[in-house]
């Protein structure tokens, strides 16, 4: 796209080069309006259903082969041993995070699966959280990767939001020395038709981005206009992630450059600038040591946060303690609230976002404003 290509009134030069400042306080007055002081976040028991995936990701140090003693696909007593310890420290969202099809490559990932009495990836995370919903008054959200209709289907009577990243909208990152390179579920328009058809659904849905793997300015603009244009359709989309890739040890882009702050903070304000009020803007707090200053680009989210597990995904990354940040927020005058997994204007009954055998587990946890009710202290547990 041109440059200079008009959005909404908005400039596309000035996005992607002018005064970082003054795009930042643009950004910050859209999300005052829209949320005031007050700034989010989920309390999560993160449950790493299986690490073996059929894609290769050049930045991924989630992803274990077959053949390698720490791969897994935790059994149901793993798995609710985990939840447990999640509703034991106050934890209202359990995220189940696993690779994609890897039963469609490997076999003793199937094998596995029919020992579980279970022939898909799918059908033994939607037998996890029926159990999780039937024993615990936690709620599941599921980033299972791309799924077709009768995936979603199977999924969202059991589950109370779904999640994807779209991660970029570039096609060259597929090719040949792209980080999306050997995998067949990062195909920008396969990613994009999961988002579509989770709005048909009406599945409450958390997509995002992923800075620093080889994308332009352009194609940073151009993914969150996707991403907007789909919510316009549907107005299905919660949240907004901007992630910002990290450096590992033993990973293809080990050498790779991470973005700056300066990066991330024009990427959240552009997000910010463009996406519809109502999507919230995330960005996670463990992956800069200069968080808060993204509070100054528009977000008004921190995403996911455990008191019990890691971040699988990024396991040399703490989370902040919620105590600490809740202080952290009062110093810079914000207040910090727990949220569910799905957020509260999707709580309506009469909008069918919500399905029937989640209505009640859901709205018993939730606050008259749709926020998580007990919003619990560390130096209560």
């Amino acid at each position: 796209m041109n440059n200079i290509k008009k959005l909404n009134n908005i400039d596309r030069s000035f996005l992607i080069s002018g005064d970082l400042n003054s795009l930042m306080k643009q950004a910050k007055k859209i999300r005052d309006k829209s949320y005031g002081n007050k700034i989010t976040y989920s309390r999560k028991v993160f449950v790493p259903l299986t690490n073996i995936c059929r894609n290769q990701c050049g930045y991924c140090t989630f992803v274990k082969n077959p053949n390698s003693p720490s791969a897994k696909v935790l059994n149901p007593e793993q798995v609710m041993e985990i939840v447990s310890k999640g509703e034991k420290y106050g934890c209202k969202e359990v995220l189940f995070s696993l690779g994609e099809k890897p039963e469609l490559k490997y076999l003793s990932v199937l094998d596995k699966l029919r020992s579980f009495g279970h022939s898909s990836l799918v059908d033994y995370l939607s037998s996890m959280c029926q159990i999780v919903n039937k024993e615990t008054n936690l709620l599941p959200h599921t980033n299972i990767g791309t799924l077709n209709k009768k995936e979603i289907d199977i999924l969202k009577p059991v589950t109370a939001s779904m999640g994807m990243m779209l991660e970029t909208t570039s096609n060259k990152i597929i090719k040949k020395g792209g980080a999306h390179y050997k995998c067949p579920d990062k195909v920008p328009s396969i990613r994009i038709r999961t988002i579509e058809t989770a709005g048909e659904l009406k599945v409450p849905f958390t997509t995002g981005i992923l800075i620093g793997i080889g994308e332009t300015w352009d194609d940073r603009i151009n993914s969150i206009l996707k991403i907007n244009d789909i919510h316009k359709k549907y107005g299905h989309i919660q949240e907004v992630i901007i992630q910002n890739f990290r450096a590992k040890i033993g990973i293809p882009m080990q050498n790779s450059p991470e973005p700056s702050l300066d990066e991330m903070l024009r990427t959240i304000a552009i997000s910010r600038i463009i996406l519809e009020p109502e999507i919230s803007i995330q960005a996670p707090p463990n992956l800069s040591n200069q968080f808060l200053k993204y509070l100054d680009a528009g977000i008004n989210d921190w995403g996911g946060i455990s008191p019990v597990t890691i971040d699988h995904i990024n396991p040399e990354r703490e989370w902040p303690q919620i105590d600490k940040l809740n202080k952290l927020m009062k110093d810079k005058g914000y207040k910090l609230r727990e949220r569910l997994t799905i957020y509260p204007k999707f709580q309506k009954v009469n909008k069918n976002f919500m399905s029937a055998n989640m209505v009640n587990k859901i709205l018993n946890i939730a606050d008259n404003h749709g926020l998580a009710i007990n919003q619990i202290s560390e130096e209560l547990l």
